[in-house]
């Protein structure tokens, strides 16, 4: 199936590994001009040079710390100088601290707001603006907006926000022909789900391969999610195949949700 990607302009948040890059890569795969950014410069040079020797395709790499309009501001600029156009937007970041609620101080609560909800607020009213052909904006949150996880409620309450916004956005954009979307993730194999891991591990006293395991057995398909195998989803619903949906929520999570 051609989704129709060759040639777009496709930007990726927090993509020198991870959820984006495995975004990233599916999108350059299909022949995207893609602009990935990432806080750390040398992650993002080596993820661009990885992209473009895995790929072929064109590939644009900036620092950004997402937490900072006029650093996202950049980042887009620099992106239009380059081609144009933007088609596409993946908007994502690094999650919040886990604990719990009422431990969580003032300024860890607005940190979580500032990285998770002003964030999405922020890179898709950037970006907006230079869909002048349509285009297609997809937000990553997490399987928490549906089903709370423990202990990490900052996670919960900033991207419920995040699919308070698509929603919202989806009606208020459909007559620029961009649509607007959601992606959750289950269970997928990243740093960050092993960073999760370990602290679970050492919080249960039990070894990381335990936890593992645990969250494993509890899959329908019983095993952890590919960043390839998300890139894929988001590829798709980033491009013109899916060109008729719009507001809407994909989970990538195994069947990990039993929630109807």
């Amino acid at each position: 199936m051609d989704l129709g990607l060759k040639g777009k302009v496709a930007l990726v948040a927090a993509a020198s590994k991870g959820l984006g890059y495995g975004v990233a890569n599916a999108l350059a795969a299909e022949g995207a001009k893609v602009s990935i950014c990432s806080r750390d410069s040398a992650s993002v040079e080596a993820a661009v040079k990885q992209l473009q020797a895995d790929t072929g395709a064109e590939v644009i790499g900036t620092a950004c710390d997402v937490t900072r309009a006029d650093s996202i501001q950049a980042w887009i600029d620099g992106t239009v100088a380059q081609w144009g156009v933007i088609d596409a937007l993946l908007v994502n970041a690094g999650g919040p601290p886990g604990g719990l609620l009422l431990d969580m101080t003032e300024e860890q609560w607005q940190a979580a707001f500032e990285l998770t909800l002003m964030s999405s607020v922020r890179m898709i009213r950037a970006a907006v603006p230079h869909m002048t052909n349509g285009g297609s904006i997809l937000t990553v949150t997490s399987s928490s907006i549906k089903e709370p996880i423990e202990r990490l409620g900052l996670s919960t309450v900033m991207r419920s926000g995040v699919a308070g916004l698509v929603k919202t956005l989806a009606d208020e954009l459909a007559g620029k022909q961009i649509r607007v979307n959601n992606l959750i993730p289950g269970r997928i194999d990243t740093d960050r789900v092993a960073q999760l891991d370990h602290a679970t591990a050492k919080r249960q006293n039990i070894t990381v391969e335990e936890v593992r395991a645990q969250s494993a057995a509890k899959i329908p398909l019983k095993r952890l999610g590919t960043i390839h195998e998300f890139g894929s989803a988001a590829a798709y619903l980033l491009s013109p195949a899916a060109q008729y949906i719009t507001g809407a929520t994909l989970r990538v999570d195994g069947g990990a949700m039993r929630s109807i």
